[in-house]
């Protein structure tokens, strides 16, 4: 089952990548999955998909990532079974994984490069969600999908527009559910918060921002949700946290009122 898709970043090899974070449901991996990398709009119809997606693929484990979860997909066997859109139904999957304690993760990183880097941390209360203009693609990021453009036109002349910048950076700081949380910030790459912009884009920075702020902050954490964060390291820089997606199932009954400052 699909349950992250981030914000497509540039590569030299494929132009551009797209990380996926998933739960396998059969053997022979159950738990969280890292589906690394896939050229998204390179994907046939058929075989794109979107979060909370049970597909079905082939993928060979990624022998140069040391993390677990990593596996190498091969994109040309994707297929999407169905589309959980059953909120129950997603809970009986995901609430049995959600876990209190994201201090706990980031020990278990430094002391192991190779812990688990994937999962599903609770949120006791958020204090903002910080949106910034993006700086732009820095000069080796340009470099590679120019080049991979280039390789792209000596192969077959094609139109493909390059890989865009999204407008802004997205940050959450929250706390998890760990008595001794000081407090987290970290980076948002989910792909639905890029796509908003992208429908955005008639209305000024200040604008954008709020509307933003509203969608990710006000309305996927209000208090009547059980909001937290799928979070996943970087393979160069495992104690490198960042927020893939948000899972915020609304609350079937009142149990606590998390603070969200707006």
């Amino acid at each position: 089952m699909i349950t992250v898709k981030a914000a497509p970043n540039p590569s030299a090899r494929y132009g551009e990548t797209v990380c996926v974070g998933a739960l396998g449901l059969d053997t022979p991996w159950t738990g969280w999955i890292r589906l690394y990398p896939i050229h998204f709009r390179d994907l046939a119809d058929e075989s794109k998909f979107r979060k909370y997606d049970i597909v079905h693929l082939d993928a060979l484990p990624a022998r140069q990532d040391q993390r677990r979860e990593s596996w190498k997909p091969i994109v040309d066997s994707i297929t999407t079974e169905q589309h959980l859109t059953n909120q129950q139904s997603r809970r009986n999957l995901l609430d049995p994984l959600v876990e209190d304690s994201m201090c706990r993760l980031n020990e278990q990183t430094r002391d192991d490069p190779s812990a688990r880097s994937i999962a599903l941390v609770r949120v006791a209360d958020i204090s903002a969600l910080q949106v910034k203009r993006h700086p732009g693609w820095s000069v080796e990021d340009r470099k590679k999908i120019a080049g991979y453009l280039h390789q792209l036109d000596l192969l077959e002349p094609s139109k493909r527009s390059p890989l865009q910048a999204p407008r802004f950076t997205g940050a959450y700081r929250y706390r998890c559910a760990d008595r001794r949380c000081r407090g987290h910030q970290q980076t948002l790459w989910d792909w639905e918060f890029v796509a908003l912009q992208r429908r955005l884009s008639q209305l000024t920075d200040a604008e954008a921002a709020d509307q933003l702020k509203h969608k990710f902050l006000t309305q996927l954490c209000s208090a009547d949700r059980d909001v937290a964060f799928y979070v996943g390291n970087q393979a160069a820089r495992p104690q490198s946290f960042s927020i893939g997606g948000v899972y915020a199932p609304r609350r079937p009954t009142p149990r606590y009122r998390r603070r969200v400052n707006r």
